[in-house]
């Protein structure tokens, strides 16, 4: 017997139905409220609104769980690459070794950048953030892929997914590589996805590009652990745009804005900006701990704790090792570095910060591995999208295939009541 929830207002009741995920999440589904009721629930920033139906990924806060399509990020962090991932978020399943070769190869194919496209990067003076370089030139891939992609046609909703899998390092490769006044370049096809994407970057002209295996192999899980969490603000940003039938470059061109701002993707940057300002200060570790404990000092701890997980993080366990595993291999003698592990070391034995579970999380070690790889920190938030777009692809492509309606929030308003137009001379 099928479950409903009761409302009971102005004498009134009103019964809705309910309905209950795989993972036993209960929701009241309340499309019927307005109309039967006239009443419209009030949720400020949507903490409690299930916006959708999903399959793609669940993760359960207080118990420290994440899954891929019913993977634990664990097994795909050890187990996996990025493209399988990829593979798994888009279309479902993991893929067998022919359809990881034809995938692999196809996005090869989509690799070449319309070289019309360096004339709109030559526009952005040096100052330029990258985020907002690269939503723009991913805005502007549509002036050169106009054809609107047909969602019943499985041929071609693929073809659009390899080629913004192909062209989007590029474009982010190139942001950086405008920022440091390196020539533009492409890729290598005899690479794999990460390796040629960190070539792109830091290739010198004048040098053989040369790169450690622990260095791609923590790249790798920081763009798995960053593929997708479900329905946060950058991609219920997609999901919005899309539910417009808006094409999907222009969706994920939203999604990077959404990402861009400071309480979203930012977060990594925003913890190696503290970590630089405790160096500036003399680097006394101890002294800011007991500063981020005062309630009444303005300073803040940036990468501890985390707004949906209450316990831990468990990317943040994964790429913790992967850190330790970076620097040691790379020997930096880096003083912020340095300062980051004293502050890990304290919050980890501090009864103040374990009672309240803040703990290191996944953007404090992502900020860390991404300083150590000597990408500046305005990149960092890049390297995020790069991460996200195969969850933003996933989420947009089942919000289409699912034909969900386009997206309309209601308010209430609060504003004044209907007023007498006055004449400008009488105002």
């Amino acid at each position: 017997m099928s479950k409903t929830a009761t409302l009971e207002f102005d004498g009134k009741k009103y019964e809705f139905p309910v309905t209950v995920g795989t993972e036993n999440e209960i929701g009241i589904d309340i499309k019927k409220l307005r109309g039967e009721a006239g009443l419209i629930t009030l949720d400020p920033g949507y903490k409690n609104t299930g916006s959708c139906e999903s399959a793609i990924t669940f993760l359960d806060g207080e118990k420290g769980i994440l899954r891929y399509r019913g993977y634990a990020i664990e097994d795909l962090a050890e187990k996996a690459d990025f493209l399988e991932v990829a593979y798994l978020l888009i279309f479902g399943e993991l893929p067998t070794k022919e359809q990881l070769n034809k995938f692999t190869n196809d996005i090869k194919e989509q690799s070449h950048v319309d070289e019309e496209m360096k004339k709109i990067l030559d526009g952005f003076p040096k100052s330029a953030h990258p985020m907002g370089v690269l939503a723009s030139l991913t805005s502007a891939l549509i002036a050169f892929n106009p054809s609107s992609v047909d969602v019943s046609s499985e041929e071609d909703m693929y073809k659009a997914i390899v080629k913004i899998l192909g062209k989007f390092p590029v474009l982010a490769a190139w942001t950086l590589r405008k920022k440091n006044s390196l020539p533009l370049n492409y890729g290598d096809e005899d690479l794999g996805y990460v390796e040629n994407l960190h070539k792109m970057m830091f290739e010198k002209p004048n040098k053989t590009y040369k790169v450690d295996k622990a260095v791609i192999d923590a790249l790798d899980k920081l763009l798995i652990l960053h593929a997708d969490h479900e329905q946060n603000c950058s991609t219920s940003t997609v999901r919005m745009v899309g539910s417009s039938h808006a094409g999907l470059f222009a969706s994920l061109s939203a999604g990077i804005s959404a990402l861009w701002g400071p309480l979203h993707g930012g977060a990594n940057q925003a913890v190696i900006e503290m970590l630089e300002r405790i160096k500036e200060d003399g680097g006394d570790t101890h002294k800011f701990m007991q500063k981020a404990k005062d309630k009444e000092d303005p300073f803040r701890l940036m990468g501890f704790g985390h707004r949906v997980y209450k316990n831990f993080d468990p990317r943040a366990k994964i790429i913790k090792k992967s850190a330790d595993e970076v620097l040691g291999q790379l020997g930096i003698e880096d003083p912020v570095l340095d300062i980051a592990k004293g502050l890990e070391k304290e919050a980890l034995e501090d009864d103040y910060f374990v009672k309240r579970k803040l703990y290191p999380n996944v953007d404090f070690y992502s900020g860390i591995i991404y300083r150590a790889l000597g990408i500046p920190v305005e990149m960092f938030t890049v390297m995020f999208a790069l991460g996200r777009l195969p969850g933003w692809i996933a989420q947009w492509r089942e919000m289409r295939l699912k034909k969900e309606p386009i997206g309309r929030p209601r308010q209430i308003y609060v504003g004044e009541n209907h007023r007498e137009f006055k004449a400008l001379g009488s105002r």
